[in-house]
């Protein structure tokens, strides 16, 4: 068994990067560095994966990556050693231990007696165990973009759950390191790599439904935390087997509470980026594709009861404005989270369903509509009698293999993953600018060249946001 415990967060350099691994493991890597340099990977080999974050997301990547060849997960990193996920959609227990446990399990049936080397401190994962070459990212929002950054300037490949960071200057430093390392990336927003996103892009690009100046997209998750409704929720006592200082990362120091964890941190400001930032990487995924939307002129968001200054609405609607694009025509974007929607568009048939089990996207053209489930699901004419009679366009776009494979070949030397960094930082990019909307409390004029809302200068503290000493983001 190796289980690395992490040294105190206040450490100094010359100590962190000394600290010693107690672990013996049952096999010898050896350093990619020491057959082609730090991003080399062999088309003949596997991926040598390291996870940070091992909660319910890390342990479906974890699951998903089973099933690749091409990867093997030598390593886990998470300041959190077990949680039950029971009353979650995971249905699961996630942790640091019972993630290095299956990670053990299924790699032993080829190879008897395999370990994971289990860290608290990813940081002094990555310094100890050489032989990683990528890592897979499944920590809070908060600390996603320091993950990343630090990972990437090691000459690491990352994939990074979505939103791909907390705020909006995070996102352009990530995709600007990324450029710079060259490494390979990709965003969780597994969609993307579907046929059918794909297929809502050429449809739209052969004109099915005429120009488009209107899209709506939604999903019915709210708020986790039901009875915690404002402010600071009270201290507790911090759980066996949680390292909460580090867990807080990049976030100032405060109390532990369990309105915190697991999962609902998503609600809370300083961690989360509430249900847009949950689904708008998946569910704005085809408009921000199919019309090429970037850099709104405008912006604006209110929150179903109120917005309370450390966590965030049962429900929102937020608004946006899309100048022309090349021949496309300006675009009014809408996105509805806590179970609020579009209102149903009239001459629709009693069968006919706004995208799928809560979530979805509707297209409005001049000439007809187009709605397509959640994480870019199949797009459908409406009314449905229409989509029947409707003869697809033919392939223009190249199909993926799948979004963990691209990425993983990407690591081998291949083509870009298609959710790549740049891509995806310019998707999360507009869903953080509506969080930026909902907590400034009014309609922001964007100057995306400049990361400037023109109108109001209380909104760069969220544009841009202060790091707890010694956890500042290389460019910070």
């Amino acid at each position: 068994m190796r289980e690395q415990n992490s040294t105190s967060t206040n450490m100094s350099r010359r100590k962190f990067l000394t600290a010693t691994s107690t672990a013996v493991t049952g096999f010898s890597l050896l350093p990619r560095h020491v057959l082609g340099g730090p991003k080399f990977v062999a088309p003949s080999e596997k991926v040598n994966i390291a996870i940070v974050g091992c909660g319910g997301q890390g342990q479906s990547n974890v699951h998903t990556l089973f099933n690749h060849a091409e990867a093997q997960i030598i390593a886990v990193a998470d300041p959190i050693e077990e949680q039950n996920l029971e009353a979650f959609y995971y249905k699961s227990h996630a942790g640091r231990l019972p993630v290095r446990e299956e990670i053990e399990k299924h790699y032993s049936e080829k190879t008897p007696n395999y370990k994971v080397a289990a860290y608290e401190d990813f940081r002094v994962m990555l310094e100890q165990e050489k032989a990683i070459d990528a890592i897979l990212c499944a920590t809070p929002d908060h600390n996603h973009a320091y993950v990343c950054v630090t990972a990437m300037r090691q000459g690491k490949h990352v994939y990074c759950e979505k939103p791909l960071t907390h705020n909006v200057w995070e996102a352009r430093l990530v995709a600007k390191v990324a450029k710079e390392t060259g490494v390979a990336t990709q965003l969780g927003n597994q969609g993307h790599s579907g046929d059918f996103i794909r297929t809502a892009c050429e449809m739209i690009w052969a004109g099915a439904i005429g120009e488009v100046r209107e899209v709506h997209a939604w999903t019915n998750a709210s708020r986790w935390n039901r009875q915690h409704t404002g402010g600071r929720p009270a201290a507790e006592p911090v759980p066996r087997g949680c390292n909460w200082d580090l867990w807080l990362g990049t976030r100032e120091e405060r109390p532990y509470s369990a309105a915190y964890t697991p999962v609902s941190w998503r609600d809370f400001w300083d961690f989360g980026t509430a249900p847009i930032g949950d689904f708008f990487c998946h569910n704005f995924d085809p408009a921000c594709w199919a019309l090429e939307l970037r850099e709104p002129l405008s912006i604006e968001a209110y929150g179903a009861g109120g917005v309370d200054s450390y966590i965030a609405p049962v429900g929102g609607i937020y608004t946006y404005h899309f100048g022309p694009r090349g021949n496309m025509p300006p675009v009014k974007f809408t996105w509805y989270d806590g179970g609020l929607m579009p209102a149903r568009p009239e001459g629709l048939e009693p069968d006919d369903q706004l995208g799928a089990n809560g979530n979805g996207t509707l297209f409005v053209g001049d000439k007809g509509l187009m709605t397509c489930p959640g994480w870019g699901g199949r797009p459908t004419l409406l009314p449905g009698s229409k989509d029947e009679a409707y003869k697809r366009p033919g392939p223009t776009l190249p199909r993926s293999k799948g979004h963990h494979l691209d990425w993983l070949n990407a690591c081998k030397g291949g083509p870009p993953a298609s959710g790549n960094f740049e891509y995806g930082a310019a998707l999360t990019e507009v869903g953080l600018l509506g969080l930026v909307a909902m907590r400034v409390g009014k309609k922001l004029d964007w100057d995306a060249k400049a990361m400037k809302a023109t109108n109001a200068p209380e909104a760069d503290k969220f544009l841009k946001e202060t790091y707890r000493p010694g956890w500042e983001i290389g460019g910070a």
